[in-house]
């Protein structure tokens, strides 16, 4: 197939390029840069000079596509809200161009949406419009292009981690350094689950080969890791304390984080193995932290 790759230069995105050359595809990677461009090339892909903001210039990267698999998103976290009502316009436009075709198109979405209740692990077979996380604007875009009969399926992500980037985890070891103190909520019992970036990647291409009208894929290697052992691991290799803050603490310490730090994100992977074949190899969560580059936060 012949893919139109969002985000084709990001962490994430920079994976799924050779994971979908070896597989035999052709790669059409969007980017805002030259230096984009360059990569993309050097890699065997073509390049599309494209942003988020661009909504034409997008729509005409898909047109001549076979499928799409949209990644990008803006992770300014301060305008968080904003960003996913972006992602929202974003697959809405994408999804104008697919309409009546059968052309794969996979979304990127949270695992945390389909948790039907606090606590329990989120499963690929719930989607839940209720969750507080703004990330279901886009689910909410997916499932109404569905139902006008655009191909659409989504992959939820957990934090996708290497030894420089952790998702979430990153901007957390950057507040760690600057305030210097590893800190958590309560006991740190609650849980985040998690998926090494290349085991991620992979399940980007297994989800556009199989082309499933509706379907939800996790990238979820392990279940869940408890909040206190991933401080413990940071403290250790940041050479800084470890600390438990209560609630009223937690609020003036994280800033923005403080909406994610005490959530309990436990998310299960079963139906996604199953209907894939999908089994992560890569390391763990907590050894990745254990080799992270300090240097590069």
């Amino acid at each position: 197939m012949r893919i139109f790759l969002t985000g084709a230069t990001g962490f994430i995105g920079s994976r799924i390029v050779p994971d979908l050359l070896a597989a035999g595809h052709q790669v059409i990677g969007m980017t805002r840069s030259d230096a984009g461009v360059a990569s993309l090339r050097a890699a065997g892909a073509d390049a599309h000079r494209a942003t988020l903001e661009d909504l034409p210039s997008i729509q005409a990267g898909a047109e001549g596509a076979d499928a799409v698999i949209h990644t990008a998103f803006d992770h300014d976290f301060d305008h968080f809200v904003a960003n996913c009502d972006k992602d929202r316009r974003v697959i809405d436009a994408l999804g104008e161009v697919l309409k009546g075709s059968d052309r794969p198109f996979v979304i990127t979405s949270g695992t945390g949406l389909g948790q039907a209740a606090h606590g329990q692990p989120a499963t690929e077979d719930v989607f839940n419009p209720e969750h507080p996380n703004p990330r279901k604007l886009s689910e909410l875009a997916g499932q109404a292009l569905l139902e006008a009969g655009v191909n659409v399926s989504v992959l939820r992500l957990p934090q996708v981690h290497d030894p420089v980037k952790q998702g979430l985890i990153t901007p957390f070891v950057a507040l760690c350094k600057q305030v210097g103190r590893v800190a958590y909520l309560g006991e740190g019992r609650n849980r985040w689950p998690a998926g090494p970036v290349r085991d991620v990647a992979r399940l980007y291409r297994l989800a556009v080969e199989k082309g499933v009208p509706g379907a939800r894929y996790h990238a979820v290697a392990e279940e869940g890791v408890e909040v206190r052992d991933i401080a413990r691991v940071l403290g250790a290799g940041l050479g800084l304390p470890v600390v438990s803050l209560s609630g009223e603490e937690a609020q003036a310490h994280f800033g923005w984080l403080g909406m994610f730090v005490g959530l309990d994100m436990p998310a299960s992977s079963a139906l996604t193995r199953e209907r894939t074949g999908w089994v992560p190899t890569g390391p763990s969560l907590l050894s990745d932290l254990a080799r992270m580059d300090v240097t590069a936060v």
